[in-house]
C-alpha cells in the first residue's frame, strides 16, 4: 500500500514556514555580522587612538628612555582603561613600559615599519582570553633617533560574551518567529483554500441524478474560475453522454425485448399442443428470421463498440467510388422500381480505403434514402473531387423536411425522427451510426442537411487514408454490404 501523499495545505504551510525561516535566518546572519563588524571597528578605533597617544608621549620625550618620568606619564595616560595592555620596547626589544603582562604573538612583532602600524591582529592568549592588538615603530629619545616599538592590545572577551548571548537570543527568536509564521501561514492557507473546499463540496453533491448542477463560477476567486469553468464543461459533456447512454440502454432493451418476446410467445404457443411436422417447420422458419435479426443487431453493436475503442482499422486499397455506387444502385433497383423511385448517379473519384467498409456506408445511406422517399420521388448520388484533395459523396432524396433539431442526432444509435415508428420493419436504427463510425475510421466526416423538398447526406473523404488511423492493438473489421 503506497504512503498517503501530503495535502496541498500542508505543502503550502511547510513552504511558507521554510521560506520565513530562511529569510529570518539570513536576516539574523546579517545582523550578527553587522554587530561583529561594529565591535571590530570600535576596537580598531580604540587601538588607533591609544597608539597615537602612546606615540605622542614617546616622541616628545627628551630624556633617557629608562627615565621613570616616561613610565609615569604613560601610566597617567592609560589610567581607567580596563582590558587595555600597552607595552613599549626599547632599541634592543627590552621592555621599557608594561601596564599589564601579556604575551604578544611573534607575528605582531615582525616587520613593524617606521611610523606605520601593522594590521590589527586577533589572537587568543595562553589563559584563553581573546585579544585584538596592533604594533608600530616610534622614534624618540634625546636625539629623536632612538627606535621604540609600541604594542597595544585590548581584551575582546566582553564582546564575544555579548555576541554569544546575542546569537542565542536572536536565533531563538528566529525559531519562535518561524513557528509563529507556520501557525499564521496555516491559518492564511486554510482560509485561502476555502473556495477550493467549497468547490469540492459542491462537486461531491453532483451525482448521476444531479448532473444538471453546475459550479458557481461567479462566486469563486479569479484563480479558480478557470477550474470551475472547466469542471462545468466536463459536467455538460458527462450529462450529455449520460443521457445518450441512458437513451441508448433504454432503446437497446426495447429492441431486444420485442424479438425475444416474439420468440418466447411463439414457442410457448407452439408447445401448448401437439402439431404437425409442417407446422413446426414453419414456426422454426419464423424463429430463424427473429434470430437473424438479433444476430444482425448484435453484430452491429459489436462493430460500434470496436469503433468507440478505435479498433476499426480500414484496409488500404484503391476504391472506385463510381463503380461501387453503380453496383449498389443495381442492387436497389428492384426496391426502387417497386416504390416508383428514380435512381441517378453522377461523378467519379478514387480514394484509398477499405472497399467493403465504404460500400457498407454508402449502402446504408441509399437504404435510408429509399426508405424515406415517397412514391414517384428520386434518389441521387453525386461523387465530386474537391480542390483540397478530398472527395465529397452526397446522397440526396426527395421527401419531407427533417426539423433542424433532429439533424445533429440522426447519427445516434437507435435514434428515429418519428418516435411512433419505433418498432417497424425499418431496422434497428443503427445504420447511420455505423456509417459515421466507418467514415470517421477513414479520417472523413459526414453531415446531414434538409430543406422543404429534399434531404442530403454528404460524406467527405480524403483521397489517401491517413496512416495515423492504424492502431497497433486493433483488429481489422469489415462490414457486409446489405442495408441497415
Amino acid at each position: 500500500m503506497s504512503a498517503r501523499r501530503p495535502s496541498l495545505a500542508f505543502n503550502l504551510i511547510l513552504l511558507f514556514a521554510l521560506s520565513a525561516a530562511a529569510v529570518l535566518f539570513a536576516l539574523g546572519v546579517v545582523i550578527v555580522h553587522t554587530v561583529e563588524h561594529h565591535f571590530a571597528k570600535q576596537d580598531r578605533e580604540l587601538l588607533a587612538g591609544k597608539l597615537a597617544l602612546t606615540r605622542h608621549i614617546v616622541e616628545k620625550a627628551t630624556h633617557d628612555p629608562v627615565d621613570l618620568s616616561l613610565v609615569s606619564e604613560l601610566n597617567s595616560a592609560l589610567t581607567g582603561h580596563h582590558g587595555l595592555v600597552v607595552h613599549v620596547l626599547g632599541p634592543g626589544q627590552e621592555p621599557i613600559f608594561q601596564n599589564e603582562s601579556l604575551d604578544f604573538p611573534p607575528a605582531l612583532l615582525e616587520g613593524t615599519p617606521p611610523r606605520e602600524a601593522t594590521p590589527v591582529l586577533l589572537w587568543q592568549s595562553f589563559d584563553g582570553l581573546p585579544w585584538r592588538g596592533i604594533a608600530a615603530s616610534v622614534w624618540g629619545g634625546i636625539d629623536g633617533k632612538t627606535p621604540y616599538t609600541v604594542l597595544i592590545a585590548t581584551d575582546t572577551s566582553h564582546h564575544q560574551a555579548f555576541m554569544t548571548e546575542f546569537r542565542i537570543t536572536l536565533f531563538a527568536f528566529v525559531a519562535a518567529a518561524s513557528l509563529l509564521m507556520a501557525v499564521l501561514g496555516g491559518f492564511v492557507v486554510r482560509r485561502g483554500l476555502g473556495p477550493l473546499r467549497t468547490i469540492s463540496q459542491q462537486a461531491a453533491e453532483i451525482t448521476a441524478h444531479r448532473l444538471h448542477m453546475r459550479l458557481p463560477v461567479e462566486s469563486v476567486p479569479k484563480e479558480l474560475a478557470d477550474l470551475a469553468g472547466t469542471l462545468n464543461l466536463m459536467l455538460s459533456r458527462l450529462e450529455e453522454s449520460f443521457q445518450r447512454l441512458s437513451d441508448f440502454s433504454s432503446d437497446l432493451a426495447h429492441e431486444l425485448r420485442t424479438p425475444v418476446s416474439n420468440l418466447l410467445t411463439q414457442t410457448q404457443v407452439t408447445l401448448s399442443r401437439a402439431r404437425a411436422v409442417e407446422e413446426y417447420r414453419e414456426i422454426l422458419g419464423s424463429n430463424i428470421e427473429e434470430f437473424e435479426r438479433l444476430s444482425k443487431m448484435i453484430a452491429d453493436m459489436l462493430f460500434l463498440a470496436k469503433a468507440d475503442n478505435q479498433q476499426i482499422v480500414p484496409h488500404r486499397e484503391q476504391v472506385d467510388l463510381a463503380g461501387e455506387v453503380a453496383d449498389l444502385l443495381e442492387f436497389y433497383a428492384v426496391l426502387a422500381e417497386e416504390k416508383s423511385v428514380a435512381l441517378t448517379a453522377h461523378g467519379a473519384a478514387t480514394v484509398t480505403g477499405d472497399r467493403l467498409m465504404l460500400r457498407r456506408a454508402i449502402s446504408n445511406l441509399l437504404s435510408n434514402a429509399l426508405r424515406h422517399t415517397p412514391a414517384q420521388g428520386r434518389v441521387g448520388v453525386e461523387v465530386e473531387p474537391r480542390p483540397d484533395g478530398s472527395v465529397r459523396l452526397s446522397v440526396t432524396n426527395s421527401g419531407d423536411m427533417i426539423a433542424a433539431e433532429h439533424l445533429p442526432r440522426l447519427f445516434d444509435r437507435f435514434y428515429r425522427v418519428d418516435g411512433s415508428r419505433h418498432r417497424s420493419s425499418e431496422g434497428a436504427g443503427l445504420g447511420l451510426a455505423i456509417t459515421r463510425s466507418i467514415i470517421a475510421a477513414h479520417g472523413g466526416t459526414i453531415e446531414a442537411s434538409s430543406s422543404a423538398t429534399e434531404t442530403v447526406f454528404a460524406i467527405t473523404l480524403p483521397m489517401l487514408l491517413p496512416l495515423l488511423l492504424a492502431h497497433p492493438s486493433a483488429s481489422r473489421t469489415t462490414g457486409n454490404t446489405t442495408p441497415h
